[in-house]
């Protein structure tokens, strides 16, 4: 039974806190020593949990590495098949003796009956779930066995599937499991079964604090107003004192005097943080971040959990106006354009992440001056880590759901299984200062409404009522009801995007999802045209780091028609859009290595351009999320950085056009605009210099005048006539200037860089050794077009793909770890100047790796 105390009792503020009495004792005893074997067989091997079978066969050597080479077709076959783990564990007196004995099951992938001491005790089927089961009465002293039948999920589905009059989309709606794990167009199929969270006895008497939520009622200049609603679970019926601390300075904070009835308790607590510090998204100010301990204390025990909390507002703002329907979000009061990616899980095996694999892809995401990232439908909801440190850095979440791409059943099993995945990711989630929207999915109301679903799978007019009152059962009923009573204060959309692409209306109002370039086939142009009010998502493939696949393929597979290297491209017409698209823009290479390189520079040119097309609008486009951040396995996608988080060329530009300050082209006939964008919070006085000149550093025309850059702007400070202006061989550059310091720069070619007379070159070069590395300085007379620096030692180049302004000292920095004479032997720059293509192999030099070592 819960009860609702909707009054307080008694506070009272703490000036002081006499000594704890003893604690409750919670026991948290993990289960270890795990042992795996498929269903039938008499032998058992050893076992690592969290995991999955497909990484425990790999470290049984029974499979080979599931990302090498063509091995993804051979393992098809683990999918299909049922799998058991099993534990021995002791319980002694001790444990027994609680009133509360609970076997807690963080995450079982995803069909599982568990047994304990051959009872069944759980049949679970949902990965995304925690299971927490009383076992107090199935245990016995000294030795026990855990056993969990897995079975096989792609059997689960087609059963299900069997029971409807009608097909959908796809059979993996069926399962509550990660939808990516069965394939993507840039993901692998491996349909793991498994144990990929902790598995443990929880124990304790008493009271416990099984949850609290921490509302932000109201703020005042001198004053934050909060509301902790504590969920306590307490065994009887009984007397406590509730407490909250700020566990940084150890200050008590206030106290409430209650009661409790046998069973779950919701208690309403008031409490103020006076001279309150509010938390900023990244670029706006500080991520303040508040450590707070809330305590319950009974006759007999103390318990007591931490939460740290940001103060923060954040509206989603959708109103009418001239254009449509606005889409933006207003955090503490001020409109934000919202600079980011979306991100999807970084393993197929999700176990295997580690922190400081999150550590650093949430440190690239900060480094490339974003403030948000979409968490992805069709991965799943990220561990505490995630989001911590999203709290720490100042990156806002849009969380979506884990439904995407597809439509979903509506009996009543589905739907409480999907009400209680929903209570506890949203109870678990709400709390965190980064948590700016829930989204309900990931393209269904686009799927259903264009994607021509209905006729392929030849739905009859009740099929298609029945499924789309399915939906509408989920996403307009089912969700907004739950977060209504769990995190009301969170805005909430049932769908990405509202309108799908290719729908006039969708430039108006809501979110977009542009894939005109790509699945359409336009020029990256029409990037510049078609800007909608917030861009959530548009992208473009490019191969990841030479490096990345030489860990994947042989070197007899670094061809561009290896089918181990295709196997590692998921979109079907992924190889024919880049040649394509690289046809249009460059000149194509004849070397793998070289064709890889303008790979990264075609992404890294289409998204640039959309990006500053999305800033150029503002404030009517306020938001930009490319996709794709990141990899779960080595790939050629849309990511910006691949599986081992090295950042592509298009990493590199995003940072450049995400920077506060931006300087932006936009070609009207003869006339060339020259936009600065700012995202500052005050006016900003700049020098702005603005030149063209050729390849050799020649002036052909120049500007430099003072100016004022207003706040949270997007303005033309200049039209530039360039009919008389040679296109090919000469460029503009703009540059942002306070005492002496770039503050921003841009370049602008005339002509696509196919048509650019690149001049031989050659580029001087020195090298320091450094605290961070080495820094190294380039210097040429004439233009480097998109300098590549690559070395086999493991670092980060501070820059790179960049140009080298004639006469310009540019300056890079190779951050190593432990920096050795050797690391930069093999340093080698490429630059597009000696690309030898496929066509006019007369006029083109032969690439150029120049080795450098002679210097250190």
């Amino acid at each position: 039974m819960i009860k609702f105390y909707l009054r307080l009792i008694f506070i009272s503020l703490l000036f002081g806190f006499s000594g704890c009495k003893k604690e409750t004792g919670i026991i948290k005893q993990t289960i270890a020593d795990w042992q795996f074997r498929q269903s039938g067989d008499s032998v058992w091997l050893p076992a690592e949990v969290p995991g999955c079978v497909h990484i425990d066969l790999l470290k049984n050597e029974i499979i080979e590495d599931p990302y090498y080479g063509n091995n993804e077709t051979k393992l098809q076959w683990i999918e299909k098949e049922n799998w058991e783990y099993k534990a021995l564990f002791e319980a002694d007196d001790n444990l027994l003796k609680h009133i509360k004995t609970e076997l807690i099951f963080e995450g079982l992938d995803t069909y599982a009956d568990v047994y304990l001491n051959d009872s069944l005790i759980l049949k679970a089927d949902n990965m995304f779930r925690e299971w927490a089961i009383e076992c107090r009465k199935f245990l016995k002293t000294g030795e026990n066995e855990l056993l969990i039948k897995f079975i096989s999920p792609v059997y689960n589905d087609s059963v299900k599937a069997s029971m409807l009059p009608y097909k959908l989309p796809d059979e993996r709606a069926f399962t509550r499991k990660a939808p990516y794990q069965y394939g993507w167009d840039w993901g692998p199929r491996f349909v793991t079964s498994g144990i990929w969270k902790p598995v443990y006895i929880r124990a304790w008497d008493d009271a416990r604090i099984a949850d609290v939520q921490v509302v932000q009622n109201k703020f005042q200049p001198d004053t934050a107003f909060l509301t902790a609603n504590f969920e306590i679970e307490s065994v009887q019926k009984q007397g406590c004192k509730l407490q909250i601390f700020d566990s940084d300075s150890e200050s008590p904070i206030a106290e409430l005097s209650a009661s409790l009835f046998q069973g779950l308790n919701i208690i309403p607590f008031e409490f103020i943080i006076a001279s309150p510090n509010l938390w900023w998204p990244n670029g706006m100010g500080d991520q303040y971040l508040y450590t707070l301990e809330f305590r319950i204390k009974t006759a007999t025990s103390v318990d007591s959990i931490r939460e740290k909390i940001g103060l923060r507002t954040v509206e989603l703002v959708q109103e009418k106006d001239s254009v449509g329907e606005s889409f933006f979000f207003r955090v503490n009061g001020i409109p934000v354009f919202m600079k980011g990616a979306n991100y999807i899980p970084q393993d197929n095996f999700p176990s295997r992440v580690t922190d400081e694999r999150y550590e650093n892809v949430i440190q690239s995401v900060v480094d490339a001056n974003m403030n948000m990232l979409r968490v992805w439908g069709g991965g799943i909801y990220e561990n505490d880590i995630f989001y911590d440190l999203c709290d720490q850095k100042g990156l806002l979440v849009w969380q979506d759901f884990m439904f995407a791409c597809n439509m979903y059943p509506g009996d009543t099993g589905f739907i409480e299984n999907v009400k209680e995945e929903t209570v506890q990711k949203v109870k678990r989630l709400r709390n965190h200062p980064c948590l700016a929207l829930w989204c309900g999915n990931n393209e269904i109301d686009e799927g259903w409404h264009n994607w021509g679903w209905q006729k392929a799978l030849g739905y009859s007019l009740a099929d298609s009522t029945e499924i789309w009152l399915n939906y509408l059962k989920i996403f307009e009923e089912l969700l907004p009801k739950t977060l209504k009573s769990y995190s009301p204060y969170i805005p909430y959309i049932p769908s990405s995007p509202r309108i799908g692409w290719g729908h006039e209306e969708a430039s108006n109002e809501g979110d977009m999802h542009y894939w005109g370039v790509w699945w359409g086939e336009e020029p990256f142009g029409i990037y510049e045209e078609k800007v909608g009010r917030f861009m959530s998502e548009y992208g473009f493939q490019g191969f990841p780091d030479i490096k990345t696949l030489d860990s994947c393929l042989g070197q007899e597979d670094l061809i561009l028609s290896s089918n181990a290297l295709l196997n590692h491209q998921k979109h079907p017409k992924g190889m024919e859009l880049i040649q394509t698209y690289m046809e249009r823009e460059y000149k194509v290479p004849e070397s793998f290595e070289d064709y890889a390189y303008v790979s990264q520079l075609v992404q890294a040119y289409g998204i640039r351009k959309a990006i500053e097309a999305h800033r150029r609008a503002m404030p009517v486009c306020m938001g930009t999320l490319y996709w794709q951040l990141n990899d779960c396995w080595q790939v050629i996608s849309w990511s910006s950085t691949d599986y081992y988080h090295r950042w592509k060329a298009l990493h590199y530009f995003v940072r450049d056009a995400y920077s506060d300050l931006l300087v932006s082209f936009e070609s009207e006939k003869e006339i060339v605009k020259v936009f600065i964008v700012s995202d500052r919070l005050t006016n900003t006085q700049v020098e702005f210099d603005l030149k063209i000149m050729d390849f050799e550093g020649k002036i052909f025309w120049e500007s430099n005048t003072n100016i004022e850059v207003q706040s949270s702007s997007s303005k033309a400070f200049a039209n530039i006539d360039v009919r008389n202006v040679p296109m090919s061989n000469h460029f503009m550059i703009g540059k942002l200037l306070q005492s002496d310091s770039v503050l921003a720069m841009n370049c602008y070619y005339f002509v696509p860089p196919k048509d650019l007379r690149l001049p031989a070159i050659e580029i001087k070069k020195e090298i320091e050794a450094v605290e961070e590395g080495y820094l190294i300085r380039l210097t040429s007379d004439k233009l480097a077009k998109n300098v590549f620096l690559c070395c086999d030692a493991d670092g980060f180049f501070s820059d790179n793909y960049f140009d080298l302004i004639p006469g310009e000292t540019k300056r890079i920095t190779f951050h190593t770890k432990r920096p050795k004479a050797e690391d930069l032997k093999s340093l080698k720059l490429t630059y597009l100047n000696y690309v030898k293509s496929k066509t006019n192999k007369n006029k083109i030099k032969e690439m150029k790796s120049e080795q450098i070592g002679n210097n250190l």
